[in-house]
């Protein structure tokens, strides 16, 4: 798993001097539960500041579908993939909302951040 970083690409911010905030979704997210083997679903929402690059989509897409036969936790996969998308883009500030479908008769909902020293927002 630890290659897929490799997947990402990014593209030049054109107004570094601005804080902005991007928002992306993926009503697609797909994984295995590493007990069972059933798959998990879950959309995931991206919020970021970027400092000097932003992710590209196409790159975003196959990156996460890069997990579709990885059996992991919930936990483990959101803030792998916060540490991923951090240490591509730089950013200043990352935030991610991972909202996992109904297994068992409960839901979860995982959110991680990540604020680049010295930034608040």
């Amino acid at each position: 798993m630890d290659d897929k970083i490799k997947l990402l690409e990014t593209f030049e911010n054109h107004f570094p001097e601005r804080d902005f905030t991007i928002l992306h979704t993926c009503h697609e997210f797909t994984s295995l539960c590493p007990k069972t083997g059933h798959p998990d679903f879950a959309v995931i929402d991206f919020e970021y500041i970027p400092e000097l690059l932003c992710v590209e989509l196409k790159s975003l897409k196959i990156y996460l579908q890069s997990f579709r036969n990885d059996g992991i936790f919930y936990e483990h996969i959101t803030n792998k993939i916060l540490n991923d998308l951090v240490a591509a883009t730089q950013p200043r500030y990352f935030k991610i909302q991972a909202k996992f479908g109904v297994r068992g008769g409960i839901s979860s909902i995982i959110t991680v951040e990540h604020f680049k020293e010295g930034y608040r927002k």
